[in-house]
């Protein structure tokens, strides 16, 4: 149940940077919207990472947790945010991902 947890802190940690990036963008109503949805994106991985870690190794948690939400914002980037697709970004970005399969096989 722990890496559920995990995985979704990951995944709400995208969100709010996605969130993020959409309120840099917009002004009024619309950067209302988006800075309360980071705000509750925010608190809800904040809440998942914890209830992750009571189970986890810190550090196995936490590093799993940066790099979803690493590897999930830069595709985000690419795909909303018209940020560049390189073929070193992608390289990395794999790099990356299996760095975060790895720690999951190994513990």
């Amino acid at each position: 149940m722990a890496w559920i947890y995990l995985v979704l802190a990951g995944l709400f940690e995208v969100l709010f940077v996605f969130s993020m990036g959409k309120a840099r963008e917009t002004i009024g109503r619309q950067s209302f919207f988006w800075y309360t949805l980071f705000v509750i994106a925010f608190s809800l991985s904040m809440w998942l990472m914890m209830k992750a870690t009571k189970s986890l190794p810190l550090g196995t948690a936490y590093a799993v947790w940066t790099g979803i939400g690493a590897a999930g914002s830069v595709v985000m980037g690419m795909i909303f945010f018209k940020e560049p697709v390189t073929l070193w970004r992608v390289v990395f970005l794999f790099t990356l991902i299996s760095s975060i399969i790895g720690l999951k096989l190994t513990n």
